[in-house]
């Protein structure tokens, strides 16, 4: 096995790793990430390659240091990319709570920031998977894929049982009645084989004003509103990116800073005083675990496959 490289980064301020690496984990049993004795792994399919990642826990106080190291033909682009992954690039200037559940929670998690991934395809994935069922569904339909069209993770994350998400070239030449197996229905299939289809292209897309990216990504069928937001979000660090049409997020922000749901009219009029801030206030919502009251049974999870 060859040997990793390594990196230790002084952030200079506390960074709580768990906590913004795990804003980039799809369920429990996400096959691309694990936490083992306390140290965070994931595995991404960056521009170089494969990589497989392990940081450990911020070392020896507030201005401590965080070890990482790096398996695989992207590790260095990996490790290049931590601090942003640990939320470096995240620039809460001109932020204003202008609440007070809001600046409570901000002063309760200083620390807290929002991790970019920078690899858009990685996250237009799961969140395509994940648009209009519930969360079952999604982390299950991705947990299937990513097992049965993905790769041995490099290095000792194999030996976790880690794997790599699946190439844009696999994905586009899956075919439609596999994809119903995975439990993933037509609609979404077929925005993720048109996606898939664009491969390499999204990393230039990337790199474009995230208006730019906004537009783009919603030029693909199938792909609205939220799944921008979320990829924006999570890819991206976009600040200002809200997943209008989400069936919590509405409720919660308007139960947590009102004390009534609201619905997405009602959440784009009550945000507009943050922008280009406005995806913030849902996060501190989150980050809290504030919102609405979930009552009633758990909705159960519906079959894509044709019935028999």
């Amino acid at each position: 096995m060859a040997a990793p490289l390594r990196r230790t980064w002084r952030p200079g301020r506390p960074v709580p790793v768990a906590a913004l690496v795990g804003q980039h984990r799809r369920g429990g049993g996400d096959p691309t990430h694990r936490v083992v004795d306390g140290r965070q792994w994931r595995v991404s399919r960056t521009p170089e390659g494969p990589a497989a990642t392990v940081v450990a826990p911020q070392a020896g106080g507030a201005d401590g240091a965080v070890e990482a190291a790096a398996w695989g033909p992207g590790a260095e682009w990996a490790l290049e990319q931590l601090p942003d992954l640990l939320g470096e690039a995240d620039d809460w200037a001109g932020f204003e709570p202008r609440h007070p559940v809001l600046a409570e929670v901000r002063r309760r998690h200083p620390h807290l920031r929002m991790g970019r991934t920078g690899l858009l395809l990685e996250s237009l994935v799961p969140s395509i998977i994940e648009q209009k069922v519930t969360g079952q569904e999604a982390f299950g339909g991705f947990r299937s894929l990513v097992r049965r069209y993905g790769e041995a993770a490099p290095g000792p994350a194999a030996d976790l049982g880690l794997r790599v998400q699946p190439d844009a070239a696999t994905l586009a030449g899956i075919p439609s009645w596999v994809w119903l197996e995975l439990h993933i229905d037509p609609a979404r299939s077929r925005a993720l084989v048109e996606v898939a289809r664009r491969g390499d292209a999204w990393q230039r897309v990337a790199a474009r004003p995230l208006a730019e990216v906004d537009r783009a990504l919603r030029s693909i069928p199938g792909v609205g509103v939220w799944t921008s937001a979320e990829v924006r979000l999570m890819a991206l660090g976009d600040a200002d990116a809200v997943s209008f049409g989400d069936f919590h997020i509405a409720k919660d922000v308007g139960w947590a800073l009102t004390g009534a749901p609201f619905d997405d009219r009602a959440l784009a009029e009550f945000l507009e005083p943050w922008r280009p801030h406005r995806g913030r206030v849902p996060f501190l919502v989150a980050a809290a675990g504030l919102g609405a009251p979930r009552r009633g049974p758990r909705m159960a999870p519906r079959s894509h496959l044709p019935s028999r």
